[in-house]
């Protein structure tokens, strides 16, 4: 049996490509005026000429937290105006390489690009695989392999993470390689045992055995949520500004009535606290 292809088709095919690489072509463009952009503020602003890989090194780290701010808040326009700011750090670091003659952006491009399809063999390769677990477990397993026997799976986590994170990460990480839990219940019964051994060193009133204590339960918890597919960084940064919220609201309540916070009794604001979640619930 033939099968007939329409002109109309054909055209609407034509079409479809044409306006991919006239978008492609938008980008490109666009990426182009950065790196010229940032190249000229190098040559001719006081300002930037002044900057080195490590003044830079604060200031991407708070882009990344504002970023991050923006996503949470679910503020698309922010988002975008983040991102900007973001790429630009990165161009920077780029044009900052290519004067001293170790890399430009073509490297960092090609670099990445290259890593990408060797770290993802079932899209460029014959690899089979059957889920994103499978997937994080070649990624893994590839790492490694790219970066020698003697290269230690924990390398990767940064050391200046916060805590939390870094907790997270390590987790993450040897989970790739297959160190975790094989049902994700039982990790209730390790969170139970350290919530224990906490309360038994606080019975006890040792100080530094406390902090010891709660930081494995702390490490389980996060155990727990990773496992529950929930991200504990963002639940936490959640519950934060819920309550900042709710908070507030209880000063809000209290400088309408011209009280200060410290004269009211623990009972007023606690009412004032439920207002503010039956307002949230309203909403």
């Amino acid at each position: 049996m033939q099968v007939q292809i329409s002109k109309k088709t054909i055209n609407n095919k034509s079409w479809l490509k044409d306006r991919v690489m006239n978008d492609l072509i938008q980008k490109k463009e666009a990426f182009a005026e950065l790196l010229e952009v940032i190249a000229t503020l190098r040559e001719k602003c006081p300002w930037d000429k002044k900057q080195t890989m490590e003044s830079l090194r604060s200031l991407s780290i708070e882009e990344v937290y504002e970023l991050g701010d923006a996503v949470l808040d679910k503020d698309m326009a922010e988002v975008k105006k983040e991102l900007g700011d973001l790429i630009m750090h990165i161009v920077f670091y780029a044009q900052l390489g290519q004067e001293a003659g170790v890399f430009d952006m073509a490297d960092v491009l090609t670099g990445i690009c290259e890593k990408l399809k060797y770290r993802h063999p079932h899209i460029y390769g014959d690899v089979q695989v059957e889920n994103a677990e499978e997937v994080l477990q070649n990624w893994e397993q590839l790492k490694l392999k790219e970066k020698g026997r003697k290269h230690r799976v924990l390398e990767g986590v940064p050391r200046s993470l916060p805590a939390l994170v870094k907790a997270y990460r390590m987790q993450d990480k040897v989970r790739g390689v297959g160190f975790d839990w094989k049902k994700k219940e039982d990790v209730w019964e390790k969170v139970k045992e350290e919530l224990g051994e906490l309360e038994e060193e606080m019975r006890q009133g040792n100080t530094e055995e406390m902090e010891e204590e709660f930081g494995d339960f702390m490490f389980a918890v996060i155990n727990a949520a990773r496992l529950y597919g929930i991200n504990p960084e963002n639940a936490l940064e959640k519950t934060n500004r819920k309550f900042l919220r709710r908070f507030s609201y209880v000063e809000d309540q209290a400088n309408r009535m011209g009280r200060k916070l410290s004269d009211m009794t623990l009972e007023e604001m606690d009412g004032y606290w439920e207002e503010a979640k039956k307002e949230e619930n309203k909403g």
